[in-house]
């Protein structure tokens, strides 16, 4: 009688493993959830609110107006011609009978305040202190009459363009530095890690306020690329370890042996292996890339108008205590993006943490 081979259960990869575990807390996942619906709100938003149709047939052709939202560029020279001063919905008819128009969810313009009658039937945008919360406009109006749902609906593509962009730049440069430092070591690193020190101890809103004061015409730009190009010192500081520690693996002694180069070694083996604990810093530097964006627009110095963002909201809401919707809305989307952000970075770092893999959490 044979004796039965004992079933050996399959090893789930890394990767799914770290799922398995972020999966586990509810938190982290509510927090995903949202940060996965911002992106569908942000890459949506001229759908959602705006005056300009998301795609109209006029005199024989299809055009999508609402692309200017996301470049003022994007809109097509015969609506400049034809005069229409953006305002669609009288001049498609009027110029075209045949005409016809999809438009957003929200007839309410994040730039401008919507005139009574504009859309058929709508009174009229309220404003100062007349402008609270009602069926017509969700979250109330501005001091001139500016819709907040809308401007809180493209102000989510400011707010997480900020902190892609960013932390991409940060993670980029602070991945290679830290990359090379831990590899190479010796001189390299001592002049790398002076360079790290270095940067660590220039102030980022000191940074960004000097080239505000300096640029004639400031954008978002330039606040990003300040933010991506003085946050990378955590994230290299991190790589640079990871890097130490995984030098001398047997892995990388192995290619060595097979005679693969250092860039090769760098990029195709060490850095897949030293990534998981990198992307937790990554996590956190978008929330603080965000709140740093917003804190800078409270005081006025962040998104130049008439862009939309959560920070320039909250600046109007500021000088206009009474008017509280342009505190609590505002408000409360930094508040829960910054928290979706640092809750998926605090369960990104104990899903990786072999402490916590080996104890069986």
């Amino acid at each position: 009688m044979s004796a039965e081979i004992p079933h050996q259960a399959i090893s789930r990869g890394f990767w799914r493993e770290v799922w398995v575990r972020f999966r586990r807390r509810k938190l982290a996942m509510a927090a995903l959830i949202y940060v996965i619906l911002l992106a569908i709100v942000a890459l949506l938003s001229p759908a959602i609110a705006g005056t300009r149709p998301i795609v109209c047939k006029y005199k024989g052709r299809l055009y999508f107006p609402a692309m200017a939202y996301f470049n003022p560029r994007w809109e097509n020279e015969i609506f400049f011609r034809d005069k229409f001063r953006k305002r669609y919905v009288q001049n498609l008819k009027r110029n075209d009978p045949n005409s016809w128009a999809i438009w957003p969810l929200v007839y309410q313009d994040p730039y401008r305040r919507v005139t009574k009658d504009e859309w058929p039937g709508h009174p009229g945008n309220p404003t100062g202190a007349d402008g609270k919360p009602n069926r017509y406009h969700l979250m109330g109006t501005t001091q001139e009459g500016i819709d907040v749902f809308a401007q809180m609906v493209h102000g989510t593509r400011t707010a997480l363009l900020v902190g892609f962009v960013s932390t991409g730049i940060a993670a980029v440069i602070g991945i290679i530095v830290g990359a090379l430092a831990g590899y190479f070591g010796r001189w390299v690193d001592i002049l790398l890690s002076r360079l790290i020190e270095l940067v660590m101890c220039i102030p980022s809103l000191v940074l960004i306020l000097a080239l505000i004061a300096i640029i004639e015409n400031p954008t978002i730009w330039h606040v990003m690329a300040v933010l991506g190009l003085t946050g990378w010192t955590g994230i290299a500081r991190l790589t640079r370890g990871e890097f130490i520690r995984l030098n001398n693996s047997e892995f990388v002694t192995a290619a060595r042996a097979l005679g693969a180069r250092g860039l090769r070694i760098i990029f195709r083996h060490i850095l897949p292996n030293a990534l998981a604990p990198i992307l937790v810093p990554i996590s956190f530097g978008i929330a603080s890339a965000i709140l740093i964006e917003s804190g800078l627009s409270f005081l006025g110095f962040g998104t130049p108008p008439p862009h939309p963002s959560w920070g320039s909201l909250l600046n109007a809401g500021r000088s206009n205590l009474q008017m509280w919707w342009l505190i609590v809305f505002p408000g409360l989307a930094i508040f829960l993006t910054v928290l979706a952000y640092n809750l998926i970075g605090e369960a990104l770092q104990e899903a990786t943490d072999p402490r916590l893999r080996e104890a069986g959490k």
